[in-house]
């Protein structure tokens, strides 16, 4: 059987393919065996160069057969790197793909699912149903509307004449006001004269005890 049937099952039993999963997982193992091979050729191929200089003046042949084996190690060496290429490129592409056959099925599984949920949904029945939300949600506000208007019991009342009412009684209240702060300064005072009266000098406060002190002794004089 061949290294890429053991990997993907080619052989097994009923022929059964290998998950992606599987396939990746083998695909790694590959790599970390194929590396662990890398290691150990770079190691033989120091060895093999450092027999080839201890022996290159002492022994010829041993340093030649040395260069043969170092030789040989990087052509194995080369082989894995490109294998390893190869493995990566592979996995790498099987990931991808992996990938997109889960998106894919969960795609597929949310489809099924959401056919489902509208699979007893007819849109007539959707645009009625909204209809009567809309139609009840109208109501509704009529309703509150209607409560919290104010009810006079049987009496209505025109508001106007309300308000008509009120700007009489509001100017009736004015001029009652009015009345009384005019009859409080509705006192008789004396005419004022027609003609102007004569200036008086002012008088100093000597000549006013004087003029005082006349007014006394005339008095006196009426009275005995």
């Amino acid at each position: 059987m061949s290294v890429f049937g053991k990997l993907f099952g080619g052989g097994s039993k009923g022929g059964k393919n290998p998950s992606p999963q599987e396939a990746i997982q083998r695909l790694r193992e590959t790599e970390e065996m194929l590396a662990k091979k890398q290691d150990f050729l770079e190691k033989k191929i120091e060895q093999e160069l450092l027999t080839a200089k201890k022996n290159g003046t002492k022994n010829k042949r041993a340093a030649l057969q040395a260069l043969k084996r170092k030789k040989r190690y990087e052509k194995q060496l080369a082989q894995i790197d490109g294998t390893l290429s190869t493995i990566e490129f592979q996995r790498e592409a099987l990931e991808n793909a992996n990938t997109n056959t889960e998106v894919l099925k969960n795609m597929g599984f949310a489809a099924k699912a959401m056919k489902a949920a509208h699979e007893n949904m007819d849109i007539d029945k959707v645009d009625d149903l909204m209809q009567d939300i809309t139609e009840q949600q109208e109501l509704a506000q009529e309703i509150s509307d209607a409560i919290s208007r104010p009810v006079g019991f049987g009496e209505e009342f025109d508001e106007d004449e309300l308000l008509a009412e009120l700007e009489e009684l509001e100017q009736e209240e004015l001029d009652r006001n009015l009345l009384e702060i005019g009859g409080s300064e509705n006192v008789p005072l004396p005419n004022v004269p027609s003609t102007s009266l004569p200036a008086k000098p002012a008088k100093n406060k000597v000549e006013e005890d004087e003029e005082e002190m006349e007014n006394l002794k005339a008095w006196a004089m009426k009275a005995m």
